[in-house]
């Protein structure tokens, strides 16, 4: 998505403080009996849970650079076991690379209504819950949803919304709704998710429709719709929709989370409006591929990243909404020396209070009630990549 960081981070902490931030468990299986501390100067925390793996090479598909840099150098260090990783920028990108099944890949990191699309079409395997202790650590509030009723085949990365980010400094009609942003006063100016079903269901939203509509009728409609919008986008990006924001090449449009938080505190004019139709929800999720030639290194490495004194770092890094109670109570208090997003030197505690303190990433509960969950729309989905081909092609 790209729900990348800004830039780079510079992680600096005092051993002997990190030291007594570790567990005393012993390591299943480590790559060399010297320290395991990450090109950072990080020293990476033994496994709560840990994991027998005689797998050597763990291999991923996620969004772009989605994963913080430690959290894969501890693991590779942990356990002795060397991460693979290619990238996508759209679910679409995902599913065309597991759909013909036979990939290299062990696990992938598909959003909600992907995740059930590749589910049904056979291509996951069930998790073993027996061998996933660290569920212990999520917030049932991002278990169990419709997508993988009770977490058959996926456990829970990150969550966010789809709203409309605004430089308040540079736009005199501030967008209020969906439907507002095909105002003639925004040609040129709006920056626009490069994802299919999220722009597609917000234009479906801006009529009064389901976003998740089979009808032919009204997705045609919509498609008339958006090709009307298509004078007033400036460029569609999923790579990194804040780069144009904050360089002001462009001044509005619909984003995620991470992306519209990380520019608000770089310019605090730049504010995210949740749409009075609704905002789009969705959540990234772990799934284990049923090809996968690796799951013993699968199953640590999803113990492992999501023990609270590795998951806080994805707060840090990407700041969306984080279901691991684990690590949100590891960071409350933390006093642990840090780099923020902006390059800034604080605490993990200052990093918390500034998330738990956002409507961007604590989202009020009349704002999740209205919200629309994308989900699979089965054969129908062919309707919605020709309306997306159309448009793309004609921007």
């Amino acid at each position: 998505m790209s729900k990348k960081p800004f830039y780079l981070w510079l992680f600096t902490l005092i051993s002997l403080v990190l030291a007594a931030c570790n567990g005393g468990t012993p390591v299943a299986q480590t790559a060399t009996d010297a320290p395991r501390v990450t090109s950072s100067g990080y020293a990476c925390p033994d496994p709560e849970f840990p994991m027998e793996v005689t797998s050597t090479e763990l291999n991923l598909f996620v969004w772009t650079e989605y994963i913080p840099v430690e959290m894969i150098e501890c693991f590779e260090l942990v356990y002795g076991v060397e991460v693979h990783r290619d990238e996508y920028s759209s679910d679409e990108g995902l599913y065309g690379g597991v759909s013909g099944g036979g990939s290299k890949y062990d696990l992938i990191l598909p959003s909600d209504y992907i995740a059930a699309r590749i589910a049904r079409e056979g291509l996951l395997q069930e998790l073993d819950h027996t061998r996933l202790p660290v569920l212990k650590n999520f917030s049932a509030n991002y278990l169990d949803f419709e997508f993988d009723p009770g977490n058959r085949y996926t456990i829970p990365y990150l969550i966010g919304t789809d709203a409309i980010v605004v430089n308040t400094d540079r736009v005199q009609t501030i967008p209020q709704s969906w439907a507002d942003l095909w105002n003639p006063e925004y040609a040129g100016r709006l920056i626009f998710l490069d994802d299919a079903r999220a722009v597609i269901g917000i234009t479906l939203l801006s009529l009064g429709y389901d976003l998740n509509t089979t009808d032919p009728t009204q997705l045609q409609e919509a498609r008339k719709k958006l090709i009307e919008l298509v004078p007033n986008i400036k460029l569609f990006d999923s790579d990194s929709p804040k780069t144009a924001l904050l360089a002001e090449a462009a001044d509005l449009g619909a984003t995620w989370t991470g992306e519209a938080f990380i520019a608000h505190q770089e310019n605090p004019n730049i504010d995210f409006v949740f749409p009075t139709e609704g905002v789009v929800l969705w959540q990234d999720n772990w799934a284990l591929l049923k090809s996968a030639s690796h799951p013993d290194a699968a199953y640590a490495w999803l113990n492992y990243i999501n023990q609270g004194n590795i998951f806080w770092m994805v707060m840090r890094d990407f700041p969306y909404i984080n279901p691991n109670q684990a690590a949100l109570d590891f960071a409350r208090e933390n006093q642990m020396k840090v780099t923020d997003v902006n390059g800034n030197e604080t605490t993990l505690a200052a990093i918390y209070d500034a998330y738990i303190s956002s409507p961007i990433t604590n989202v009020p509960i009349d704002i999740i009630k209205k919200g629309h969950r994308i989900n699979d729309v089965g054969e129908a989905a062919s309707l919605y990549d020709e309306i997306w081909s159309e448009v793309r092609d004609g921007q």
